[in-house]
C-alpha cells in the first residue's frame, strides 16, 4: 500500500498532468482535457488543493472557484483521490483544508457542489463534511439529464452552509 500523503496546498501548473491522470482513473468524474487542469491551476490555484505523497507527487486534488455573484461561496468542481490512497479520509481533509485556508476574501461561508445520483461516495463525502462543520445541507436538482447533449446523469446541487 502506498504511503499516506505528507502535505497539501495550492496546486502548481506542473501538477496538471498528474491531476488529469487521477481524474481519468477515478471512473466517475467527467473527463476534462489535460489543458483544462493547466488553465485551472493557473487561474484558480487559490481555490484548489493538491494532496502530495512524501515524494511530492500529487495523490489527490480538489478544484474549486468562488461564485462571482456569491463570493462567500466556494464551488467544488471536482475532487478525486488516487486509488491507492482512498479510504483514508483524504478527500474530507482536502475539503477541510480548502475551507480553512486563509484567503484574500476570507474563508468561504458556504460550499456548493453538484453530484450525479449514482455517485454515492461523493454524496457521503459532502454530507460528512456538512456534519463535521455542523452546517445545514440543501439539495435540489441543478441540471436535468435532458440538458446534456450526451447520456449524462442529472446533477444535484448541494448547498452546505453557513459553515461554522
Amino acid at each position: 500500500m502506498a504511503t499516506l500523503t505528507q502535505s497539501m496546498g495550492e496546486p502548481a501548473i506542473e501538477d496538471g498532468a498528474a491531476v488529469w491522470r487521477i481524474a481519468r482513473a477515478s471512473g466517475v468524474l467527467d473527463a476534462n482535457s489535460a489543458y483544462s487542469y493547466l488553465l485551472w491551476f493557473r487561474d484558480f490555484a487559490g481555490t484548489s488543493v493538491v494532496a502530495r505523497a512524501p515524494d511530492g507527487a500529487p495523490v489527490g486534488f480538489a478544484t474549486g472557484y468562488r461564485r462571482p455573484e456569491r463570493p462567500g461561496t466556494l464551488v467544488i468542481w471536482q475532487i478525486a483521490v488516487d486509488a491507492e490512497q482512498r479510504g483514508r479520509g483524504l478527500a474530507g481533509a482536502m475539503l477541510d483544508h480548502l475551507t480553512a485556508r486563509p484567503a484574500p476574501r476570507g474563508a468561504p461561508r458556504s460550499v456548493e457542489t453538484s453530484i450525479g445520483p449514482e455517485n454515492t461516495a461523493s454524496h457521503r463525502l459532502f454530507l460528512s463534511f456538512a456534519a463535521r462543520h455542523r452546517a445545514p445541507v440543501a439539495r435540489e436538482l441543478l441540471f436535468p439529464a435532458a440538458l446534456f447533449p450526451d447520456s449524462h446523469e442529472p446533477e444535484y446541487l448541494y448547498r452546505i452552509g453557513p459553515l461554522r
